[in-house]
């Protein structure tokens, strides 16, 4: 099965709906990750990393906007408006990833955790290199051909987390400690990012991204290997504790980042940049 057009996928009413579906959910995880790890800018442990994570942040909401104009292509509508003007319930990012960073905000009093900032990166940044393999063999063309460049830069985003969980779980003292419990509060949310919501079964059956079985495994595996040669074993079984952002369940973390991240936009959403 291979789709080339735009009109060819609107052909099928069945295809358009699987494919918009996937589209929104690749998009909205990026953009408020992408939203979380720019709230650390200044905040770092060191200037290297300051600068190292601040690319990784553009590069990630680069990536949510080369998704969101898939989607203007498709016909959903102006992608600013698809990033900035659509509510919390209208959403379906995974909940972990807009979870704040930790007490405080980046103005005032950010008393962020840098072990949960590391876990949370890692573990999705190795979700979302599986699930941009699997997107490379998609059967819609335009989708395959932006998920190539995405996986050029996510190799060296992957590179820069694999390294910060290694050092920090093979230390003694306070940062393995802080490592520790960091995973227990990643794990009991991580079913989120891994699920394809309840559309799977269409997104999958028109073999735009491989079965949520297949990922769920490559992930254990690869988690498993490196939690190995870390001295820790990887978790059986992870969860949804605050809700299924896949059918727009949220927290108010959300509410509060959309209010952030839309000020301008909302200011005048017709004005051009």
């Amino acid at each position: 099965m291979n789709i080339a057009t735009i009109e060819e996928a609107k052909r099928d009413a069945s295809y358009y709906k699987a494919l918009t579906v996937l589209l929104y959910q690749l998009a909205d995880d990026d953009f408020i990750i992408a939203y979380r790890g720019s709230e650390w800018l200044g905040l770092a442990p060191h200037i290297e990393e300051d600068v190292a994570f601040s690319s990784i942040n553009q590069d990630t909401m680069g990536h949510a906007a080369m998704y969101y104009q898939l989607l203007e292509d498709l016909g959903e509508g102006d992608m600013d408006a698809l990033a900035h003007g659509r509510k919390a319930a209208d959403r379906v990012n995974a909940v972990l990833l807009e979870k704040v960073n930790g007490s405080g905000t980046y103005l005032t009093e950010p008393k962020y955790d840098w072990a949960y900032t590391v876990v949370r990166h890692y573990f999705y940044t190795q979700a979302k290199k599986i699930k941009v393999e699997a997107l490379k063999n998609s059967s819609y063309e335009p989708l395959k051909h932006v998920t190539v460049k995405v996986n050029m830069e996510l190799y060296y985003h992957l590179l820069h987390w694999r390294t910060w969980f290694r050092q920090l779980c093979t230390a003694n003292g306070e940062a393995k400690t802080r490592m520790k419990a960091a995973i227990d509060r990643v794990v009991e949310e991580f079913d989120g990012v891994l699920s394809i919501g309840p559309s799977v079964v269409e997104i999958t059956q028109h073999q735009l991204i491989d079965s949520e079985e297949d990922i769920r495994l490559r992930f254990t595996e690869e988690m498993t290997n490196m939690f190995e040669k870390v001295g820790l074993t990887f978790p059986t079984s992870m969860g949804m504790k605050s809700g299924n952002g896949r059918k727009g369940e949220h927290t108010k973390d959300l509410d509060d980042a959309l209010l952030t991240l839309g000020e301008v936009y909302n200011s005048n959403p017709a004005a051009v940049w």
